[in-house]
């Protein structure tokens, strides 16, 4: 692990400590809009991910250790924490969120070139998009605005929702593909029918899911769409 690494590790770090410090405290009064706060600002950390020389740094040193952490401060800790149940978190739903990064980028650190470990990175960042940014605001726009409800193995939500996370996550998903093009991240080829297609899929995906488990099926739905399209 290098400088730059190390460097990488304190602002992350730093960041996500003061977005947490902000969702328990500013936001304590009122605990969904907490919740989505941090669900969307943590995930910010997509663009910290390519300046990292090496994925493994970001497993063992970042997100694996916040996925312990997590675990711990859920009601299935086998050590139980006082006042461990947050106001900006349910059940296991932070648990996974935080767990599908280190599995997404262990996986594609594992099957990439061991010359360049990065290769694949940006699948992992635009796996967690739907996850992050269409989800966040579609369950913020949802519970406003939501009119037209449906349900669906007994999870309610809303067409309005679900439209919404649909358009974030495909403007999310090119507005993170250009930036790591940007910063010379290895790419494919663009293609906008193709993150139309996964983006319409991973809302599916999100109205089929119930509860925090969303956050283990989208980022795994899209991953495996992403590769299959653009790798093989």
């Amino acid at each position: 692990m290098i400088f730059s690494d190390i460097l990488a590790l304190i602002i992350v770090y730093v960041y996500v400590a003061v977005i947490f410090v902000i969702a328990e405290t500013v936001l304590k009064t009122r605990p969904e809009v907490s919740r989505k706060f941090l669900h969307i600002m943590v995930g910010n950390m997509i663009f910290a991910m390519p300046f990292f020389t090496n994925p493994w740094v970001m497993v063992w040193f970042l997100t694996l250790p916040i996925t312990i952490v997590l675990f711990f401060l859920t009601q299935y800790s086998p050590i139980k924490i006082k006042n461990s149940v947050t106001e900006s978190g349910h059940a296991l739903g932070l648990f996974f969120y935080a767990g599908i990064w280190t599995v997404l980028i262990a996986i594609f650190a594992t099957i990439a070139p061991p010359n360049n470990p990065k290769q694949y990175l940006w699948i992992v960042a635009l796996a967690i998009v739907p996850m992050v940014y269409g989800d966040g605001f579609a369950a913020l726009i949802g519970q406003k605005f939501g009119k037209i409800k449906y349900t669906i193995f007994g999870g309610t939500k809303s067409l309005e929702g679900s439209l919404t996370m649909f358009v974030i996550t495909t403007v999310m998903s090119v507005f993170v593909w250009m930036v790591f093009v940007s910063i010379g991240s290895p790419m494919p080829e663009f293609n906008i029918i193709y993150i139309i297609m996964i983006s319409a899929i991973a809302t599916l995906c999100e109205a089929f899911s119930y509860g925090g488990i969303d956050n283990l099926t989208v980022p795994l739905t899209t991953s495996i769409l992403y590769f299959l399209v653009a790798i093989l």
